[in-house]
């Protein structure tokens, strides 16, 4: 499933070609996603023009000059794909190519879904923030306000691993199982450890870590393991700078550690670790 980079990845794609623009067509190829498509979609999206493109937790927001914000999610296969006037006349629409915008100035963007686990909703701007799909949700890790305080306080009488803890939503948005392996090993704490005793400086150093595995990531493209292209068509390649996520045998990349990367099952998730740097 695509992560908080490589949603972030597909937002600042779209940007440049959707904000400003007006949508002059919307051709809906399907009537359902995951859930049904909005009822009426083409004649509530088309003459609208795009204020801005948000996101939150893994959720596209375009917002809408008339007040309504269209809701996206990738799903486990998802992707927007941007194509100028004369490349989509080159490429006939893939059978998984379920949403279409045209865009006035020529852009078209495709919704691509191969297993339909993605959405589109419409909901007014005021009712985006206590829409049921973000009641509850966790604070953004790249906020400035997150830091190792605010990610301790989330994890105060959490008796579950903290790997496990880092996957629900609820403690914090857009950290999947990559990037959680990712930055608990930078931080050198084990995917065992209950997630309580991740406090003081333990959390100050998994804050710190987070935030810098998803920039990294972002500043890469994001991870393209399987489905994850960026509007532009082109893959991301954080997955050539993994220490451990998928690596197991591999030699732990600290110097000096020698110790092979190991792997165990956790909700059942794979977590990818090194037994000796993380403690």
């Amino acid at each position: 499933m695509p992560e908080l980079p490589e949603v972030e990845t597909v937002r600042r794609g779209l940007v440049p070609k959707l904000v400003g623009r007006r949508i002059v067509r919307l051709v809906q190829r399907r009537r359902d996603l995951r859930v049904p498509l909005p009822a009426r979609f083409a004649q509530r999206v088309e003459g609208r023009t795009v204020r801005a493109i948000d996101r939150r937790a893994k959720y596209l927001l375009i917002r809408l000059d008339d007040g309504n914000t269209l809701i996206a999610h990738l799903g486990m296969s998802g992707r927007m794909t941007l194509h100028d006037g004369a490349s989509a006349a080159e490429h006939p629409f893939d059978r998984h190519d379920h949403v279409v915008l045209d865009t006035d100035q020529g852009w078209q963007v495709r919704f691509n879904d191969a297993r339909r686990f993605g959405l589109m909703l419409l909901a007014a701007d005021a009712e985006v923030p206590r829409h049921k799909l973000f009641r509850g949700l966790g604070p953004e890790p790249l906020d400035e306000a997150f830091d190792g305080a605010a990610l301790a306080d989330r994890l105060k009488g959490r008796k579950t691993p903290i790997k496990a803890a880092l996957l629900d939503q609820k403690t914090l948005v857009g950290v999947g199982n990559i990037y959680a392996c990712e930055a608990l090993f930078l931080a050198g704490i084990s995917p065992r450890r209950s997630a309580h005793t991740v406090q003081g400086e333990r959390a100050e150093r998994l804050a710190a870590a987070i935030k810098q595995v998803l920039l990294r990531s972002i500043d890469d493209g994001g991870s393209t393991l399987r489905d994850h292209v960026q509007p532009g068509g082109e893959l991301g390649y954080f997955q050539t700078r993994f220490n451990v996520y998928d690596r197991v045998g591999a030699v732990c990349p600290t110097s000096g550690c020698g110790r092979p990367v190991k792997r165990l099952v956790q909700a059942g998730r794979s977590t990818f670790y090194c037994t000796r740097c993380q403690r």
